[in-house]
């Protein structure tokens, strides 16, 4: 399995389920819209006000699942970066490229906030004859510290 057919596969996708860990270890699972990048990173939006923003600030592990049409899914684990600069500007194009309105409800949103997930791992499985799984692991991530 390579990188170029992971970007293919998320590439076409709009939708996540994204989990999360509370500060009390209860997970907690959200459907977010997200863009991809070459590299699997991915960029996602939500309201510093949700739960998510909250775990995220105190646990940096997620975990998602994209895709599900046609027994094909890919099971994406990864560590959150909160990200400002250059490299952050550039994702949020691609976020904005996939979803247009977000700049809209940038306006009137004034708590929204985007993070970045680093991949650490990926699971794509293919469920139709003949069966296929296949993994990637990656280098941990460095996490920075939440600004």
């Amino acid at each position: 399995m390579k990188t170029d057919f992971l970007y293919d596969f998320i590439s076409k996708h709009r939708f996540a389920v994204l989990s999360t860990v509370s500060s009390e270890g209860n997970p907690e699972a959200a459907l977010v819209g997200f863009a991809v990048a070459p590299d699997l990173r991915l960029i996602i939006d939500t309201m510093r006000t949700s739960r998510k923003f909250t775990n995220l600030t105190q646990n940096r592990t997620v975990a998602l699942v994209i895709g599900w049409e046609n027994e094909r899914t890919i099971q994406y684990e990864g560590r959150v970066i909160f990200q400002a600069g250059k490299e952050f500007n550039k994702m949020l194009d691609l976020y904005l490229q996939a979803f247009p309105e977000a700049m809209e409800r940038k306006e009137y949103w004034k708590d929204i906030a985007h993070f970045i997930v680093v991949p650490e791992w990926i699971r794509y499985s293919d469920f139709n004859d003949p069966l296929a799984i296949s993994e990637m692991d990656f280098l941990p991530c460095k996490v920075k510290p939440a600004t």
